[in-house]
């Protein structure tokens, strides 16, 4: 009882209709999973940061320019590599929310960093 192998028209068929086949919003693929770890790293270093310009504390403010550099090089790759608009599966809405929240993390780690540097 052997199978007989596909044919290549049926498998390419087959093919098309599972690339086809549209993501549901409540789906957790691999590319919305990456956004949103990059998005929450970003986010740490926005706290990390906003703590760093309040304290004067030149630690938190490396921390927070490392992670906002993180979060925006995580984000980038994400809307670097994604094939699809919102909806579509690629974490595309994550990549730019990590881009925005990086830069923000970024700028506060940079502002931390001036500050302590200025008053040591």
């Amino acid at each position: 009882m052997s199978e007989k192998p596909l044919r290549q028209k049926e498998f390419a068929m087959i093919v098309q209709y599972t690339l086809a086949q549209s993501v549901d919003a409540g789906t957790l693929t691999t590319g919305r999973l990456v956004g949103a770890v990059a998005a929450l790293v970003a986010l740490a270093g926005v706290v990390a940061g906003a703590l760093a310009v309040a304290r004067h504390r030149r630690r938190g403010a490396t921390a927070a320019l490392a992670t906002g550099v993180a979060g925006m090089a995580a984000g980038g790759i994400v809307v670097a590599m994604a094939e699809g608009g919102p909806g579509t599966g690629y974490g595309i809405v994550g990549g730019f929310a990590a881009l925005a929240i990086g830069l923000v993390a970024a700028a506060l780690g940079g502002l931390g960093l001036a500050r302590a540097r200025a008053r040591a």
